[in-house]
């Protein structure tokens, strides 16, 4: 977290700690939208903070999903457990990477749009309702926030994931959604490929953004960002002592996990160098 943004978490923090977002939730217009996430026990103190924020969304989803691992279970705090109602779904799951927010929900709910978040930052209130803007405009393309384009040498060879750029152009096949920021998915939109767990648990098991992109070039799915982007999600502090960006951007791993998904995949042949 940027010290700038501290003072602003910590007020948002204080503020949904004392709000009754289920009782608030009860009452906003509902979209035809679900919301998952997943979560792990270094994050249960402050899950109540992120599912607050998305409960009080300008425009509320009709269900979100929180999908836990049976070994942590027990752990999850009394005041996530009493935020499950109507709308918030509690789920058992024995996948412990992130793949399970959305390749769990895409069995759960064929008819609606999918909208992907993370557990550790608060949502802008405009977050969800700016996303399903653009897909009720483009209901064919998967909408994210954030993009990232994925970027090559002169001779043709993928540079490394940190040095893919934010670009914010017209939309390319060359495009990634980042997942912190909020990634909607079109009802069914992906084959029964994207539930191929060996096969992501060998490719790509610490990185789900990039095991989505793959199946979405092999499928030929359309990428778009929204198209009234909000402020990004503020991060809550002391979130990120156990963290995947730690692996995944610092240690190198999703360059690793992108060469191994492009031999796979031959995946150069759908992008443009």
């Amino acid at each position: 977290m940027k010290l700038k943004q501290l003072p602003s978490s910590l007020y948002k923090s204080l503020k949904l700690r004392l709000s009754d977002a289920k009782s608030e939730a009860g009452k906003r217009e509902k979209a035809n939208v679900v919301v998952s996430l997943t979560s792990i026990p270094s994050r249960f103190n402050i899950l109540d903070l992120t599912l607050k924020s998305v409960l009080t969304q300008s425009l509320c989803p009709k269900t979100i999903y929180l999908w836990i691992n049976v070994n942590d279970w027990n752990l999850i705090p009394k005041k996530v457990l009493d935020l499950e109602g109507d709308i918030l779904k509690i789920k058992k799951t024995k996948l412990k990477t992130a793949h399970k927010k959305l390749i769990h929900t895409l069995l759960e709910e064929k008819e609606s749009p999918i909208i992907t978040c993370d557990d550790d930052v608060i949502y802008h209130k405009n977050w969800l309702e700016s996303l399903y803007e653009t897909h009720v405009n483009y209901p064919n393309s998967i909408i994210g926030h954030r993009l990232r384009t994925i970027q090559f040498d002169e001779n043709g060879k993928a540079l490394p994931y940190d040095s893919w750029k934010y670009k914010q152009k017209a939309p390319s096949e060359n495009q990634m959604t980042i997942g912190v920021n909020g990634v909607l998915y079109p009802p069914k939109i992906f084959s029964e490929a994207i539930q191929n767990e060996a096969l992501f648990m060998k490719l790509a098991p610490k990185n789900d953004d990039l095991w989505f992109k793959a199946i979405e070039l092999v499928e030929g799915i359309k990428i778009r960002k929204s198209e009234h982007t909000p402020p990004p999600p503020i991060p809550i502090p002391g979130t990120q002592k156990i963290s995947l960006k730690k692996e995944n951007v610092d240690q190198k791993m999703n360059d690793s996990q992108w060469s191994e998904l492009t031999e796979y995949y031959n995946l150069n042949q759908y992008l443009k160098r």
